[in-house]
């Protein structure tokens, strides 16, 4: 399913397909303690539209009927959740899968006092351009299986530790084998051999980088801060994206205050990321722009934030102020940021323990921004919810209830995981 609210770009000769592995007959998840379904627009079970004693029929891959399970349908294959909590599957719309190597002694060098810059970028783009794509594959698949068996069913991957035309494409290439929603980032960094020529990369980065990884690309980003790019290069970059027929992101005020989440808005992007560092006039901007949209009920910001504390914990930054936006009307999204220097962590559990603990958010709003908030930061309606049609993307926790995911934070509470209504 496509949004009407929001056009994506179509499909082009060249695009890589690949096909999507569905069940086969319909499969039965009842005996649902409690099902989280952010289907609330009845008005029942609150905002994660929740149910008790529940159960799911899938058929084809995808989500044919929700209700109670002393009323469902007969099925083909039955999956008894034994009185645990159901959710949709997580939906991780920020990562940096495609890389080589790690930066194991910069994380401890900064335990020890040293300051995040965003420097460290640049070790990550020598290893990832030494390596073979088999290597690049390998670490994306490592990295994409490990987030699936934490909960993940819906990962958006970056390039952007290439930063040549041949090295943006081929990450690109490679994110598309692994995930529908792919995002250009050659604007990560300008790298060393322009340092001292930043807008003849800008030029190279909207000119033949753009047209060599828009064929595997669903959007476009740009980190917009001191030491990566200013606003002019940046708002440069997202037009030429744009006018390519890609969807807008924005890495903005994670290192200080700038401009990078009011450019966001004025572009009409689908999320801006990080937003530690957010004036009134940021949050007056986020919460100005509202919709209706189909993929969660109600009226959200047009232009998501997208909340990434795994990176303040890996580099002992102050946590962005969730409360603050939320009291304001801002959709909020929680992702990993997983990549190789300042928040190496593919699990979205554990982001939601950190949104819960150190950004005020309740269970109830991290839960929902780790699930719908996602399908949003994306533009999907086809995620991140369980209604019919939506995909049958769901995980079996462990546990009764979805509090367990920030009460019981570290503790593997994915029991099973089902991704296009197959167990996995």
């Amino acid at each position: 399913m496509s949004m009407d609210l929001w056009p994506t770009r179509p499909v082009r000769p060249g695009d890589p397909i690949r096909p999507s592995v569905r069940s086969s007959g319909s499969l039965l998840v009842d005996n649902i303690g409690e099902l989280v379904t952010n289907a609330s627009g009845d008005g029942a079970g609150g905002p994660l539209g929740l149910h008790r004693d529940a159960a799911v029929l899938v058929e084809d891959g995808l989500v044919a009927w929700v209700g109670s399970a002393r009323s469902a349908p007969a099925a083909d294959r039955r999956i008894d959740a034994g009185g645990a909590a159901v959710l949709p599957g997580f939906v991780d719309s920020h990562a940096h899968l495609v890389f080589a190597g790690d930066r194991a002694a910069e994380f401890a060098a900064r335990m020890a006092g040293q300051p995040y810059t965003g420097g460290g970028i640049r070790t990550t783009v020598g290893a990832t351009r030494a390596a073979p794509d088999s290597e690049l594959r390998g670490t994306v698949r490592r990295l994409r299986d490990e987030a699936l068996r934490q909960g993940t069913t819906t990962i958006e991957i970056k390039s952007g530790y290439g930063l040549t035309v041949a090295d943006e494409a081929r990450s690109l290439r490679i994110a598309a084998e692994f995930s529908d929603d792919t995002t250009f980032l050659g604007a990560h960094v300008v790298p060393a051999e322009y340092a001292d020529r930043p807008d003849d990369y800008v030029g190279m980065v909207c000119g033949p980088m753009l047209a060599a990884a828009a064929p595997y690309a669903r959007w476009i980003d740009v980190f917009c801060e001191r030491g990566a790019f200013d606003v002019d290069h940046a708002r440069a970059i997202l037009a030429c994206g744009q006018a390519a027929g890609l969807g807008v992101r924005v890495h903005a005020n994670q290192l200080g205050p700038g401009p990078g989440v009011q450019l966001g808005v004025e572009l009409g992007a689908a999320s801006v990321d990080h937003c530690t560092h957010l004036s009134d006039a940021d949050v007056d901007a986020l919460a100005a722009h509202t919709i209706d949209c189909m993929c969660a009920e109600g009226r959200h910001s047009r232009t998501v934030a997208t909340l990434l504390p795994g990176a303040e914990f890996s580099t002992r930054s102050p946590y962005p102020d969730a409360r603050r936006l939320l009291d304001a009307g801002v959709t909020v999204a929680l992702a990993t940021d997983c990549n190789p220097g300042s928040s190496y962590t593919s699990s979205m559990p554990f982001c939601i323990a950190l949104a819960v603990r150190e950004m005020r958010m309740t269970p109830a709003e991290a839960v929902w921004a780790a699930t719908a908030g996602g399908a949003l930061a994306l533009r999907r309606d086809d995620v991140g919810v369980l209604r019919p049609g939506a995909r049958a993307d769901l995980i079996v926790l462990d546990a009764p209830t979805h509090l367990h995911l920030a009460y019981r934070p570290g503790v593997p509470l994915i029991r099973q995981v089902l991704h296009n209504g197959v167990p996995q």
